[in-house]
């Protein structure tokens, strides 16, 4: 019996969503990662195919360290207020197939507040 494999499942998943979700450069896209040990996130125009802000638990300007909820929150203040210094008020919101629970919610969360438009 084969065993399942979440993170392929994932990945179908992800393909699904980015065949709706797309960025502009009035409107970039707001990508997820997370990894055992971290989170990433990344705001993306498509039309160039740039990446023009990103923000992760690797960098020391990021309070939190790992991937659990409070990091999630760290990175989400820190991408909010990177994308606000570069002029980008709205985002859409590419979850990268993860369920919106715990983390990427969180990340979220923490986005809107600091003052993104997801």
């Amino acid at each position: 019996m084969a065993k399942f494999d979440r993170n392929a499942g994932r990945k179908k998943r992800h393909l699904r969503i980015r065949n709706k979700v797309a960025g502009t450069s009035e409107r970039p896209r707001l990508n997820v990662y997370k990894s055992n040990a971290n989170m990433y996130a990344q705001i993306i125009d498509d039309v160039e195919g740039k990446t023009l802000v990103s923000a992760s638990t690797l960098q020391d300007s990021v309070d939190g360290h790992g991937a659990n909820i409070e990091s999630a929150k760290a990175v989400g203040k820190a991408i909010a207020e990177r994308a606000l210094e570069k002029g980008i008020t709205s985002v859409v919101f590419d979850r990268s197939g993860y369920i919106y629970h715990g983390k990427v919610k969180a990340l979220a969360d923490a986005a809107r507040e600091a003052g993104l438009k997801l």
